[in-house]
């Protein structure tokens, strides 16, 4: 049985009741380990100690944890964590709340000078945004932007749309819900009515209701029993009426396994039929269960990763992975296919509207008129059972009047023809019994309108999946040709001797575990890189490092670089390290051009927006900090004296990656010096994102290429790769 690794909805509906019990607990500090695990440390004035945890990575989780439960907290905080701690330090927990019925927590802090807002998406690639007072993002882990929504600095926090709550929607409701499906009714719950595939077959088990009775052959007393399900399900949660469990696998008790630790394989707010033959432990809060089986699911994962130091990487599961992005793929299709139907079924019930306006007018015109006049929902409905029964065209329409959600549904004959019922299928319409014609078709306009848009958003999910596809595509073929290269070596090969076998190069993101060998350079302050010829070249962060490189740093046989665009950095190809004595070097045109290219790449070019931009160079004798008669020269500047060669036309653009050896750390500069020397890089060239938001990305992309998932925040966290961007907004090149 697969182990849960996401709270569900249904799941954080019970966690907030019992969250909200530590409402006015103090923020003490905010942490954030690796990228995507959110550590907010509070005092509370009974409780003591409070850890609030959110994960919303490839766990997604929201809980107080036992502090013993807590690691020790990581080294120099992040910039994301930094902010919470300016914005949060000393403020009050306030309160959290479900956003409808997605997984999406919503955290209130409040503070004398500034009120913050901390909203957990736990779903889909899991993000985590603060908010100001106004609504506005101030920080994000991750930037979206998508046609359908936004959430990024400086923009108004946008929700995802809408969805249907299961939990709270009317028998009426529910039943039309259920009836629009062509599917058989465990399926129809999970997806239409968003419970999800477990809670789904709960529902079924606890109504009696055999789960893949096609809709049609559904009676109206099944789907009774189903909404009644839903029902007690949503009370429970309201009353904070918990049972929780963790269960654990089943264990067969032959053999050795009788000593092995079971496994914990999910968690639930109250026992469920479906887990009627799994072992399970009590707890006595459902967020003490959360906790316990996240910390054990922890446990657990650490314990099978550990492998020993001298252990040859196994070879990764491509067509497991294969297989679960090609299943992901169908899913997206299967679910841009059911927009598509449920957005072209809103239309055609609006179009139903106006094509039968004056029965549909009537209808309204009765109901509205009889509620003016203070007349009972169930009379107005026994009165149309009446006209019905009389044959009045108008109250034959009517199939169900809800008083508590003030709606009244018809059924319209789908070919228009108000004067023969039997001419064809009828579509049902739940109409707003308080508006009229008009008002209710173009609802119904909209809602068609929002289905397209999550259309628009599962059309660039499965865009994106195929890219992760097509990269474990490629890995499995460079990993097979490797084999088959080793292969041919022992067959063919004599025992080899050591310079034969280091041809090889180490596959570095399958290994499990990569060893840690940290470097301490003297340039490590400035902006570096090697060339693909192996020299040094090192660039200013500001004007006080121009300074010290020219007066402190550059040899009489080095090379200066400069950009023609004002505000560049003072760049230096060096001929030797700060303490050797070089000799002149005639360098290649292709160093050349790799100096160049760092030049303009940190420069104002970049940061313009620009996708290229002219540099020079000249000899070491030709710069001078002296300037003409009656000229000032500006700190950081210098004065270039004879003639410059110039490079025109130099691409802007920097790849990023993560070196494995000799030593390991990241590294950064013109992607023709980068690309072969890193384990693996990813390129970028001016655009849009941030460059925190841009270094945050790379980080995610370089950290999913490694099977040892420590590796990259152990050496290359978002923060040491943010310094080998340059200024401005950046985007990934495909």
């Amino acid at each position: 049985m697969d182990q849960k690794r996401e709270l569900s909805s249904i799941d954080l509906g019970a966690l907030v009741t019992e969250l909200n019990r530590y409402e006015g607990a103090k923020v003490d500090k905010a942490y954030l380990y690796d990228d995507d695990l959110l550590r907010l440390k509070l005092r509370d004035f009974d409780r003591g100690r409070v850890e609030l945890m959110i994960e919303v990575g490839d766990v997604k989780r929201a809980h107080v944890a036992d502090p013993e439960h807590v690691a020790d907290a990581p080294g120099r905080p992040p910039n994301f964590a930094k902010m919470l701690r300016n914005r949060m330090s000393g403020a009050d927990f306030a309160g959290v709340e479900q956003y409808e019925f997605d997984r999406i927590l919503t955290f209130e802090f409040e503070r004398e000078d500034q009120n913050t807002t901390l909203v957990a998406e736990l779903f889909g690639q899991g993000n985590v945004a603060a908010l100001d007072e106004t609504g506005e993002v101030v920080g994000a882990l991750q930037t979206v932007r998508l046609k359908s929504r936004t959430v990024a600095p400086g923009s108004q926090y946008e929700y995802p749309a809408s969805r249907l709550n299961p939990l709270d929607v009317s028998l009426g409701g529910f039943e039309r819900h259920m009836r629009e499906s062509d599917s058989d009714v465990v399926r129809t719950l999970a997806t239409q009515l968003n419970l999800g595939g477990l809670y789904a077959e709960e529902v079924c088990t606890r109504a009696g209701v055999e789960k893949e009775t096609p809709i049609e052959e559904a009676t109206d007393d099944q789907l009774r029993a189903l909404h009644e399900a839903l029902e007690r399900i949503g009370e429970r949660l309201r009353s904070g009426d918990v049972d929780p469990r963790v269960y654990e696998e089943a264990l067969d008790n032959e053999g050795d396994d009788d000593d092995r630790e079971p496994r914990v394989v999910d968690v639930t707010p109250f026992p469920l039929s479906e887990h009627e033959g799994l072992p399970s432990v009590g707890f006595d809060s459902f967020n003490a269960a959360v906790d316990e089986y996240f910390y054990r699911l922890e446990g657990e994962e650490s314990d099978a990763g550990e492998a020993p130091a001298d252990a040859s990487p196994s070879r990764p599961d491509f067509e497991e992975e294969i297989a679960k992005q090609e299943r992901i793929i169908e899913q997206q299709k299967g679910a841009i296919e059911g927009f598509e139907q449920q957005a072209e079924e809103e239309r055609e019930r609006a179009e139903l509207l106006y094509a039968q306006y004056d029965l549909v007018d009537e209808v309204l015109s009765t109901v509205r008129e009889a509620r003016e006049n203070e007349v009972p929902w169930d009379e107005i409905a026994e009165t149309l059972d009446a006209g019905a029964e009389r044959g009045i065209p108008a109250a034959e329409a009517v199939v169900d009047v809800d008083g508590g959600e003030g709606t009244v549904t018809v059924a319209l004959d789908a070919d228009g023809d108000e004067e023969n019922g039997d001419g064809g299928d009828s579509v049902r319409v739940e109409l707003d019994a308080s508006a009229g014609v008009e008002v209710n078709a173009d609802r119904l306009y909209q809602e068609a309108k929002r289905i397209e848009g999550k259309k628009e958003g599962a059309t660039e999910a499965i865009e994106s999946t195929r890219k992760e596809l097509e990269a474990v595509r490629e890995r499995k073929a460079e990993w097979e040709a490797k084999e088959a290269a080793d292969d041919g070596d022992d067959a063919g090969g004599d025992g080899g001797d050591d310079e034969d076998e280091e041809e090889y190069e180490t596959d570095w993101l399958s290994r499990s575990s990569i060893p840690i060998r940290s470097p301490d350079d003297w340039y490590d302050r400035f902006r570096w890189f090697h060339t693909s010829t192996g020299y040094l070249v090192i660039g200013g962060r500001n004007a006080d490092q121009n300074e010290e490189l020219v007066k402190k740093y550059m040899g009489k046989h080095d090379r200066f670089f400069h950009t023609q665009a004002h505000g560049g950095p003072v760049t230096l190809l060096k001929a030797a390290g700060p303490s050797e004595s070089a000799d002149p070097v005639d360098f290649s045109e292709e160093t050349l051009r790799e100096a160049a290219q760092f030049a303009v790449s940190y420069s104002s070019d970049w940061k313009d927006g620009r996708g290229a931009g002219d540099a020079y160079m000249v000899e070491p004798d030709q710069v001078s900090k002296t300037p003409e008669s009656g000229e000032y020269i500006e700190k950081g500047s210098f004065v270039i004296r004879g003639d410059r060669t110039y490079f025109e036309d130099v691409p802007c653009r920097v790849a990023v990656g993560v070196q494995c050896e000799p030593v390991t750390r990241a590294i950064g500069g013109p992607p023709s010096a980068i690309v072969d020397r890193a384990a693996t890089s990813v390129t970028l060239e001016p655009g849009m994102y941030a460059q925190n938001d841009a270094a945050m990305m790379v980080y995610r992309e370089l950290k999913g290429r490694f099977a040892d998932t420590s590796f990259v925040r152990k050496v290359a966290s978002a923060d040491q790769l943010q310094e080998f961007l340059p200024p401005g907004g950046s985007d990934i090149v495909d």
